[in-house]
């Protein structure tokens, strides 16, 4: 059954251990990028309810990347942070660039990865002055730079954690062999990739590698950027929204998409949850070493999510999911042609 998401003291968070530490992050985390890039219009009151609202339902795991609005969502977020700065377990990424260093408020036009120790210096010390903290908990690099070795850019990573300004350090969306080479020269605590229903590439290898070597799978866009909701309407979403310029919302891909999503809302209202609660439950069931990062800027998604905690499902729930996917697969690719190309590096 599933918890009655409008009454948030109904919920009880549960938590999951990082990788191979004791950390105890909410088996349920934040995604923070919306609240200030890539999504539409943003409203920094509701957001910061809803950063508040997090901790009042012990969502004590919050995700953003110094991309999201070139630096703007980390100083949305020190004002909730510094104030709880024990409550909350912070994670920030660096990598992606702004050419000019000039941000579009909407999507990642003119943008080029730069994983280079010298920049990282630089993208660590940005950081830590907009989250006006002294270390992060847990520091991505945001993709693997093709152009300069992993093993290179972990090294310097790992400088960080020796002089106190990070505590953990993770990767994103990496491939096995990178992954491999990165956790040889520091321990790798979280890989952050794609994956939900929809999204199911890192099966095939990438998380056999994790759980081999003790890293935790943290999963982003858990609902396929709202798509397996049955609530979004693409030809409402904002101009500046940047789903609108990905394959799998494209009229064509969506027609199809729409009886997958459609079928799925009707296991969700069977087991009496929405479908978003449906489809990170579906996450937290593939292991306790999983945990996703659904993002929102409203505090009735945020709730809507943590219930999902509360959603059990049963070996035939999982079958008739995947029966529906088998019978119904995802149209469209997740990213551009370009996006792709950062991809499993």
């Amino acid at each position: 059954m599933c918890a009655n998401f409008g009454l948030s003291n109904l919920i009880i968070m549960k938590y999951r251990n990082l990788g191979t530490t004791k950390e105890k992050l909410s088996a349920v985390g934040l995604g923070c990028m919306g609240m200030s890039f890539a999504y539409g219009p943003v409203d920094d009151t509701e957001s910061i309810a809803t950063l508040h609202k997090a901790l009042d339902l012990g969502v004590n795991f919050w995700d953003t990347a110094d991309v999201y609005g070139n630096g703007i969502n980390e100083e949305l977020i020190s004002k909730v942070l510094t104030t709880n700065r024990e409550k909350i377990f912070i994670a920030t990424k660096f990598g992606f660039r702004f050419q000019d260093d000039v941000s579009s408020p909407g999507n990642t036009n003119g943008t080029y990865f730069d994983g280079s120790p010298a920049w990282m210096k630089i993208a660590v010390e940005k950081s830590l002055k907009r989250l006006k903290i002294d270390t992060i908990d847990l520091y991505y690099v945001h993709r693997v730079d093709p152009n300069i070795p992993i093993e290179e850019t972990v090294g310097a990573m790992a400088e960080l954690v020796k002089e106190g300004k990070v505590r953990y350090l993770g990767l994103s969306e990496a491939s096995p062999a990178s992954i491999r080479k990165a956790h040889a020269v520091h321990p790798i605590a979280a890989l952050q990739s794609e994956y939900s229903l929809l999204t199911r590439d890192v099966e095939a290898e990438i998380l056999g590698t994790v759980r081999e070597l003790g890293i935790s799978l943290i999963p982003y866009s858990p609902l396929a950027r709202g798509l397996v909701t049955n609530t979004l309407d693409i030809n409402s979403l904002a101009d500046n929204d940047f789903r609108k310029s990905l394959p799998r919302y494209q009229q064509g891909n969506l027609d199809n998409n729409a009886k997958l999503i459609s079928g799925f809302a009707a296991i969700a209202q069977d087991k009496n949850c929405t479908p978003a609660q449906l489809a990170l439950a579906w996450v937290l069931a593939q292991g306790e070493d999983i945990i996703p990062i659904p993002g929102t800027k409203k505090r009735k998604y945020l709730e809507e999510n943590a219930a999902s905690v509360d959603v059990d499902l049963l070996a035939a729930d999982l079958k008739a999911i995947d029966e529906l996917i088998t019978r119904f697969p995802v149209s469209g690719e997740r990213y551009s042609e370009g996006a792709m190309k950062l991809v499993n590096n």
